[in-house]
């Protein structure tokens, strides 16, 4: 069996948490304090190396680096059902050991777990509409538009940043990682099991509408 598409999926899943927990580090530690100008450059480098993560391993895998995307996409039958589980390991497996990696980068302890609280109506409605948005985009993007999906992908994650009151986490993976992070980009883990029913809901929805829209 080739397991090439996994250790894409895990390297890629890996390095996008290193690049979103190590520029949060980066961003908090030279922004002075002002909030809005770490979340900035913290949007700003996520944007930035998804969309050369995308570009490297999407050859290869098609670099979900995101589980609802992954089970998304097998249903539409966009991607192997043989992948299916294999994917969810290798994103959960990275995800945490791009954490531990910018953690390491920066002089940090390696293991330790979040404090920053982020629940509430607000933060579930913002996490399941940018989940929504995101596996919308690339359910229709993949059929209809796939050399133009990296860009689509990476510039609507910035904008999403901004646009929800999560700062859009849109990944089940990224979250469990982010529980482990007690920084900028961090989530406690208490927090986190609401996130991710959000983000199955924003997924489900945003997989009806594609059926729907995309016929």
């Amino acid at each position: 069996m080739n397991f090439r598409p996994v250790v894409a999926e895990a390297l890629g899943t890996a390095l996008l948490l290193a690049a979103v927990v190590g520029s949060g580090i980066m961003a908090e530690r030279l922004s002075g304090g002002n909030v809005g100008l770490a979340l900035l450059a913290n949007a700003i480098a996520t944007g930035g190396a998804l969309y050369a993560l995308i570009t490297m391993f999407g050859p290869i895998s098609g670099a979900h680096f995101n589980p609802v995307v992954t089970l998304a996409l097998t249903a539409r039958r966009g991607s192997p059902a043989k992948w299916a589980l294999p994917f969810l390991a290798a994103q959960v497996v990275g995800a945490i050991l791009g954490v531990w990696l910018a953690h390491l980068m920066f002089d940090l302890p390696i293991l330790q777990a979040s404090t920053k609280v982020r629940t509430g109506v607000g933060q579930w409605a913002a996490e399941a509409t940018a989940t929504f948005g995101l596996v919308l985009l690339i359910l229709i993007g993949v059929r209809k538009a796939p050399e133009r999906l990296p860009a689509a992908v990476s510039v609507y994650i910035v904008g999403a940043y901004w646009f929800t009151a999560s700062t859009s986490f849109a990944n089940p993976a990224v979250t469990l990682a982010r529980a482990l992070s007690n920084t900028f980009a961090g989530i406690a883990p208490a927090d986190a099991p609401a996130f991710i029913v959000a983000q199955l809901v924003g997924a489900l929805l945003a997989w009806l509408t594609a059926r729907y829209l995309d016929r």
